[in-house]
């Protein structure tokens, strides 16, 4: 795909961060924009920025990407609204910390739920149309999550890795089917969003401060520079798309130290995480 102008592109989670900087990037490249998030208010911030910044079309949607039959729904709503889609963008993403040994099931069954089955749900829904376009594109969120783990995000971890292994078999197959599809994984670091601010945590954690450490010492990137990348992943069919030095750093040297990464970050997070909270 050499260029984005004047084609169909939907993004999940559009409401803030990256998904809102992806829009704000394609609506400068002339991009038809079909928005989604669970935060209505958000989401309409979004399409007033866009629609200032001179975009063609856009439709905006509130959508629960973990809710089956509502995605099913939302998919033939863009197809008949917009006639075709060229370009999926399943950015939708929580985050949920604790040690597994502290997690509730309802919350682990959220973060799968929107995280995994929502990227899965906007996969599997759009990709015949994508396909049909004859010019398309998939993209799913992992993260550097997906590539390396980390203690207290194990399901987090899970999610991520999950998304990475489905889109790299998905990539595979289109290649085998001769497909007009590109795939990409994208792989962000820390990057400056409200993720940590709305995550849950187990009651072990502290959740503001869990919060304020990603704030103040991970999230070092703007949503503007890595939509950007992403973008340009997309323009060049990466089919793997790191965002961020930390996220380049950290899996070079974890690709370096073999499984033995896992002593070093476990040596190394009990020195920095924050500490838990006392419960009885």
């Amino acid at each position: 795909m050499k260029s984005l102008h004047d084609k169909v592109v939907v993004i999940t989670g559009a409401g803030s961060g990256i998904g809102r900087a992806l829009a704000l990037n394609l609506a400068g490249k002339g991009s038809l924009l079909a928005l989604s998030d669970v935060d209505e208010a958000g989401l309409a911030e979004t399409v007033s920025l866009v629609d200032r910044a001179g975009v063609t079309k856009v439709r905006s949607d509130r959508l629960d990407v973990a809710d089956r039959d509502a995605f099913s729904r939302y998919a033939l709503d863009v197809v008949e609204d917009f006639g075709r889609v060229n370009v999926v963008i399943n950015n939708a993403g929580v985050a949920l910390a604790g040690d597994l040994t502290d997690l509730e099931y309802p919350d682990m069954d959220w973060i799968i739920g929107i995280n995994f089955w929502g990227v899965v749900h906007g996969t599997k829904e759009f990709l015949p149309h994508v396909i049909a376009s004859g010019d398309g594109h998939i993209v799913n969120l992992s993260s550097l999550f997906g590539l390396v783990s980390m203690p207290g995000q194990s399901m987090y971890n899970a999610s991520k890795y999950a998304v990475r292994g489905m889109t790299e078999a998905l990539r595979e197959e289109m290649l085998i089917a001769k497909h007009p599809v590109g795939v990409t994984a994208v792989h962000p670091g820390g990057i400056k969003t409200a993720i940590a601010r709305n995550s849950r945590v187990s009651a072990k954690e502290n959740q503001a401060a869990t919060a304020e450490f990603f704030d103040k010492k991970l999230a070092k990137m703007t949503p503007e520079r890595a939509a950007e990348i992403i973008v340009r992943g997309i323009e060049k069919n990466k089919a793997r798309v790191l965002v961020g030095l930390d996220a380049h750093a950290i899996h070079t040297a974890a690709k370096l130290a073999g499984s033995r990464y896992q002593d070093v970050v476990a040596l190394g997070a009990g020195r920095i995480l924050p500490a838990k909270t006392k419960v009885v």
